[in-house]
């Protein structure tokens, strides 16, 4: 074909131009038919212009296609406002806004018009950079640019962004008055969407900025499924859920979306029975639910705990959705996993996923919550390990799950995984990191994560925070978690019931109920867990009459049922004083029959003052019970030995082995130079244990000077008065504090932690240890803490 004939060229255009606008409108095979067309232009050797050029851009630009789309951008010598809008909506849709930028501003202004604006402001928008679209409208109105409707509907949702403050929502109120675009729907949905958006700003009251959007809404001419919903979901955002309602009731038209608004603000809120009633009405109304009501009503369910109530939501899904679309599977499907793992169904939840058509990141994270919220970590960390692409939730659920379930060290070996995969770890990974140290009384690990929050400004996470506490807490650092307590910029009933329950396992008992009081002068008030933790303060502070007080005002004052977990610790407060005819009366009069706690705390008590008779009883409940439960035998023949019945001793000891149950070993633990140093009784493992037994027998010779003479009643063995004396000594807790006075910098606090309870002789030992060395020694055993300084033990001995 001879292309310098002028007529075949313009032919040759024509047709190029009638098979282009076949791929007209988008579909897949639009992009086939250009692809094809494009060939054979480049085949014959046609040089498209004009036109066909920026039909090309569009087509790829709209195909996805942006490295084809550019490259036939960059071939042309002087690109038309067509071609470059083209490309900045392309570029700003996919994400690209530093391309989109670097096009619209080398775009001279001479060819600039409102349509290239107002690509830009809307790509701006997409990319949630509302001040950059602000800053573009700005520059639009300088240049002498008139904005016409799609302009204020870009700039109002970029403004919707990042509004705070009542004098942008009058000023963009009033621009779109003079333009004359304060009757068109679009625009004023949008303007709606901002009033509604500034009236949650803490800066502003919502109640007039919303009566102002009510007013705004009752002047529009027409009125569609948008401006309903939003002023429904305005109400509900800021908290005025019968405004919502009302607003609702009178509407004259029965929308989907408004009652799925209205649905979504009750569940969010926590009002899970009117979100059932208002599901149940939608129905007697004959309006159709969709996906987006379904996810609300399970997520009520589920939330709620009506297991049953889900349950029929399922069966009538599955009745009357044959074959539902993969959107709607995909989101209800997801529901649906939750409700079951939430309601304690964790087989029924997988069996969900299994059959799911389609599943997304949310599925697989519900399945894994599911996993680690039923404490089955073999199979979370099995499934977590199967997850074809992971986020930072994902991350955070099992590191957390990992903590919580007693796999510390795993736990924070995930944390440093995450780190080294790329992800950066958010204020609630952190927090569970910080409770694995919690766990493992890793104070200098805890103090590094303390340091790396403090560094990426999540040192005022509320999680975080509230991690800290425990954590100081837990590695015997009181001070410490109440100084971040009282500088904490907000505070929940977490913080209040950790820093109540550090304080009572310091025991600092009057403190910890003086805070409870102050909790409740705040008007926070107490929960389950709130009082769980001052009845443990009261039993280790011996404090009888303050512990019935309290525990008559959870029914009588806050409504709180107590359960067995809350009779347990007023058996064990009133074991401990010796109020065993008491204890007895509330176990006789419990609402449900008592459990393996209150024969525990009951045992425990009777073992303290040698109450054998009623300690008997509850050992043999506890032998129905919990015939394996190894607790049970050793404090009943602890108890045994007390008195030096050892013929009972070797029966409950030959009990042990005929059923089969093996004591827990006691073993204690020291952190020195970020290494854990691990001590069993009479070790002989540790490397250094022969240095410590030298320096505990130099030790042990100053504080018989002091008065300490080893209280042999503590052996539990029959044996010659001079073995026992030994035995005493090779205690591991007497181990571990031994070897941090040995290696811990001069006047260092020595922190020891012991799996089970504490010896009375190495209680009676450390006493006098602190006031040899002059130094403070703290000891976290299997219930409470105690720190021994100047002789004396913030126990008060009372433990």
């Amino acid at each position: 074909m001879d292309m310098r004939n002028a007529a075949n060229v313009r032919r040759l255009a024509n047709q190029y131009a009638a098979q282009l606008q076949q791929c007209c409108p988008h579909n897949p095979m639009s992009y086939s038919i250009a692809r094809t067309v494009h060939a054979h232009m480049i085949a014959s050797g046609f040089k498209p212009r004009g036109y066909i050029l920026n039909r090309l851009i569009d087509v790829y630009c709209k195909s996805s296609d942006l490295v084809s789309a550019h490259h036939l951008f960059d071939e042309i010598r002087q690109p038309d406002i067509v071609a470059r809008t083209t490309l900045i909506a392309a570029h700003s849709s996919a994400g690209n806004s530093n391309l989109a930028r670097e096009i619209f501003f080398a775009t001279p202004l001479g060819i600039r018009d409102t349509v290239c604006y107002n690509a830009m402001i809307t790509g701006y928008s997409h990319n949630n950079d509302g001040f950059g679209a602000i800053e573009l409208f700005r520059d639009l109105l300088r240049n002498g640019f008139r904005p016409d409707n799609f302009t204020f509907t870009s700039v109002l949702g970029a403004l919707a962004l990042i509004v705070e403050d009542e004098k942008q929502c009058q000023q963009i109120h009033c621009a779109v008055v003079k333009s004359g675009s304060g009757f068109v729907t679009s625009v004023l949905n949008a303007l709606l969407s901002v009033f509604v958006k500034c009236a949650s700003s803490p800066l502003v009251s919502s109640s007039s900025l919303m009566a102002a959007a009510r007013k705004l809404f009752d002047e529009m001419t027409e009125r569609d499924e948008l401006s309903w919903t939003t002023m429904i979901a305005g109400y509900v955002r800021n908290g005025e859920l019968d405004a919502a309602r009302q607003f609702l009731d009178g509407m004259t038209e029965k929308l989907v979306v408004a009652w799925n608004a209205m649905i979504s603000g009750y569940v969010h809120h926590g009002f899970f029975l009117e979100a059932l009633e208002m599901f149940r009405k939608m129905y007697l109304l004959g309006i159709q639910w969709d996906e987006f009501t379904y996810t609300s009503v399970l997520s009520a369910c589920a939330n709620a705990g009506f297991f049953l109530h889900g349950k029929q939501v399922h069966a009538y899904i599955l009745r009357t959705e044959p074959r539902p679309s993969l959107d709607f599977s995909l989101s209800v499907n997801n529901a649906l996993a939750t409700l079951y793992w939430k309601c304690g169904k964790v087989d029924e939840a997988r069996q969900v996923f299994n059959q799911m058509p389609v599943k997304d990141l949310v599925s697989w994270n519900a399945i894994l919550s599911g996993y680690v919220n039923a404490g089955r970590i073999d199979e979370a960390k099995s499934f977590f390990e199967e997850m074809p692409e992971r986020n930072l939730l994902t991350w955070t659920v099992m590191i957390s799950g990992l903590a919580q379930n007693g796999f510390g060290e795993e736990s924070l070996k995930l944390f440093n995984r995450m780190k080294s995969e790329g992800f950066e770890p958010c204020d609630y990974a952190f927090a569970g990191a910080i409770i694995a140290c919690a766990w493992l009384a890793a104070l200098m690990h805890g103090r590094q994560l303390h340091a790396q929050l403090v560094r990426l400004g999540f040192d005022s996470s509320l999680s975080a925070g509230n991690a800290l506490i425990t954590m100081y807490a837990k590695c015997g650092v009181v001070e410490a978690a109440h100084c971040l307590f009282l500088t904490m910029p907000y505070l929940d009933s977490v913080s209040w019931n950790a820093m109540i329950a550090a304080l009572g396992q310091h025991g600092h008992g009057a403190q910890a109920l003086e805070l409870f009081e102050l909790m409740l002068k705040e008007d926070i008030l107490p929960d389950r867990i709130t009082f769980l933790t001052v009845l443990s303060t009261c039993s280790h502070a011996g404090l009888v009459e303050e512990g019935h007080r309290y525990f008559k005002s959870m029914s009588g004052l806050y409504g709180i049922c107590p359960g067995e977990d809350h009779y347990a610790r007023m058996i064990d407060l009133l074991c401990r004083a010796g109020k065993f005819s008491e204890a007895k009366d509330m176990i006789e009069t419990m609402p449900v029959e008592p459990g393996p706690p209150i024969w525990e705390a009951l045992l425990a008590g009777c073992r303290i003052h040698g109450n054998m008779d009623l300690g008997i009883q509850a050992a043999e409940r506890l032998f129905e019970l919990m015939p394996q439960h190894d607790g049970t035998y050793v404090l009943l023949s602890n108890m045994y030995a007390t008195v030096g019945r050892w013929d009972d001793v070797a029966k409950v000891r030959k009990l042990m082995r005929d059923k089969g149950v093996k004591k827990e070993p006691g073993c204690s633990w020291i952190e020195v130079e970020n290494k854990v140093h691990v001590f069993l009784v009479d070790d002989i493992v540790h490397p250094e244990v022969q240095a410590v037994y030298n320096y505990l027998e130099e030790l042990g010779l100053k504080m018989r000077k002091l008065g300490y003479i080893p209280d042999t009643k503590f052996v539990l063995h029959d044996m010659e008065s001079e073995q026992k004396e030994y035995v005493l000594s090779t205690h591991s807790e007497k181990l571990a504090v031994g070897f941090g006075l040995l290696k811990l910098p001069l006047g260092a606090t020595v922190r020891v932690f012991k799996n089970l309870r504490i010896c009375g002789d190495c209680h009676n030992a450390f006493k006098f240890m602190s006031k040899v060395v002059e130094r403070e020694i703290v000891v976290r055993d299997g219930k409470r803490f105690h720190h021994f300084k100047n002789g004396e033990c913030s126990c008060g001995n009372y433990w």
